[in-house]
């Protein structure tokens, strides 16, 4: 299957153009969208929401990962990354830092293949989903093999909101499996306590869990933690 990790958004053409380029070219392969919806320009944020939530998924998988804020600018190369079974397509611009990190081992390629109708604002449309058809058509990788490196120097969790989801829950980058279930969590002035499920807390009352990808997640029960809390993308929390 080929997997979508985008900032594109539900809204507007994006996410339905790079779609019809996956089916014309490999019209046999189940195209899942994962998320839309990553923090918009934010690479950092995807590259803890794909360590986290590209899990699991069969051996075989490509996943067509874009937040490109500098797409064509020239500064980020587009490359493949190997991992295990899977493939990972996209900006070398720190997406896939921390997945590549989490590895025991990491193959990567420059792509150096061009549409001859590349465009300079699409390349989700024009390179990056006409490759992983390549891929999933188990055709050669179109670049040249290169040492990996990572881009940024980011920690191993990030002590920040990430992403916020449909119900205003707050999804950390941290990983839950580091951190005592007796540990406080502070967010904006506000100290937190665990709560295994959702019915453990009272209505209306804020608390920290594990969800369900590993990550440490704030929420308010039956309410919206982003508004209650006044919290947003980027916002910092400390844990004790």
């Amino acid at each position: 299957m080929i997997v979508l990790v985008t900032d594109y958004g539900l809204k507007g053409p994006y996410l339905g153009e790079v779609e019809a380029v996956l089916f014309r070219y490999a019209p046999a392969q189940r195209v899942i969208t994962l998320f839309a919806d990553v923090p918009r320009h934010n690479p950092q944020a995807g590259a803890y929401l794909l360590a986290a939530y590209g899990r699991g998924f069969p051996n075989g998988t490509i996943f067509f990962c874009v937040v490109d804020p500098g797409v064509g600018g020239g500064r980020d190369k587009p490359v493949v990354l190997r991992i295990g079974d899977h493939s990972f397509v996209g900006p070398h611009n720190g997406l896939f830092d921390i997945v590549a990190r989490r590895a025991t081992g990491v193959e990567c390629w420059e792509i150096t293949w061009q549409a001859e109708d590349l465009s300079a604002s699409f390349h989700g449309r024009d390179l990056y989903a006409p490759v992983c058809a390549m891929l999933a058509n188990q055709q050669p990788i179109p670049g040249r093999r290169i040492d990996w490196r990572p881009r940024h120097d980011w920690p191993d969790d990030l002590e920040k909101i990430i992403y916020i989801d449909h119900f205003g829950n707050l999804i950390s980058g941290i990983r839950a499996a580091g951190i005592d279930s007796s540990a406080v969590v502070h967010i904006g002035g506000l100290a937190l306590n665990n709560a295994v499920t959702f019915a453990a807390a009272k209505q209306g009352e804020a608390f920290w869990y594990a969800n369900s990808s590993g990550l440490v997640e704030i929420a308010v029960n039956r309410g919206s933690a982003a508004t209650d809390l006044s919290a947003a993308i980027g916002s910092e929390i400390v844990i004790d």
